[in-house]
């Protein structure tokens, strides 16, 4: 992923709003979102290079995600993938905190990266790059490829939009929150972060959705966990040029963790 917004406890409905861009080369093939085979408990994209994935929540109410870190330090190939990451949170039944420091542990065999990962009632983020991170307190929360709510355009944007969408009814959310993370506008060049990519490719990164020569904005997906068990989970992809290849939409109910495991 390359943008999550989210509301942690604040919606009277729903304790998790989130609204996400994965952006990728559309070279690397990936799986719409559905209930993995094999794992038939996790419901998400997958990678199909690496097996892994951005994002995911499990039917027990385990949620991850990832993000790239951008900071001008040249990409590893040789490291393991960071969609693993994700994937191996949401096999198993640990804490978040727990999870996370056994990451944190190794965090140096991948490249930089930002994890959020939480359950029904607690969210964590860790980052190998600067502040390592730590609980996520309730509010309103904007991830990129820096460190979370760096305040980088799109973040401040997406958060402000987020925010004015929360009293809003469900479908009114649905809406906004695609309506925020197909926005294309390129930041003002005084704005724009320094990364260490150069600030022609720092305009073209700038939007919430990213179209460019081989690689732009591969899915956007809102997921909502409401009060009532159920979540709602929507994924509309995307193609070379920001072209639309079809949209995913489940809804399926909780089933609930004892309280020692969650």
């Amino acid at each position: 992923m390359c943008l999550i917004l989210f509301a942690n406890k604040l919606h009277p409905d729903y304790p998790l709003v989130l609204a996400a861009n994965r952006d990728e080369h559309y070279a690397r093939p990936a799986a719409p979102a559905a209930f993995w085979s094999g794992d038939p408990h996790i419901y998400g994209g997958r990678d199909l290079e690496q097996g892994g994935t951005w994002l995911g929540v499990t039917r027990e109410g385990v949620f991850a995600a990832v993000t790239n870190y951008r900071g001008g330090v040249s990409v590893q190939h040789s490291v393991r993938s960071r969609g693993e990451l994700v994937a191996g949170y949401l096999r198993g039944h640990q804490r978040p905190a727990d999870y996370l420091a056994q990451v944190r542990s190794d965090a140096d065999a991948y490249n930089g990266f930002n994890l959020i990962a939480g359950n029904l009632t607690e969210l964590h983020v860790l980052s190998n790059r600067g502040d390592r991170g730590g609980i996520i307190k309730p509010g309103v929360h904007g991830l990129s490829n820096h460190l979370l709510d760096t305040p980088w355009p799109k973040v401040q944007r997406g958060k402000q939009r987020l925010n004015e969408l929360l009293g809003t009814g469900s479908q009114a959310l649905i809406d906004g929150l695609f309506d925020l993370l197909c926005e294309r506008t390129i930041a003002a060049d005084d704005a724009l972060p320094a990364t260490g990519v150069g600030v022609e490719r720092e305009r073209v990164l700038s939007p919430a959705f990213i179209v460019s020569p081989g690689y732009g904005t591969r899915a956007s997906t809102v997921v909502l966990i409401g009060n009532d068990g159920k979540v709602v989970f929507i994924e509309r992809s995307f193609g070379e040029g920001g072209k639309h290849l079809g949209t995913t939409t489940a809804t399926f109910a909780l089933e609930r963790l004892p309280t020692a495991a969650v």
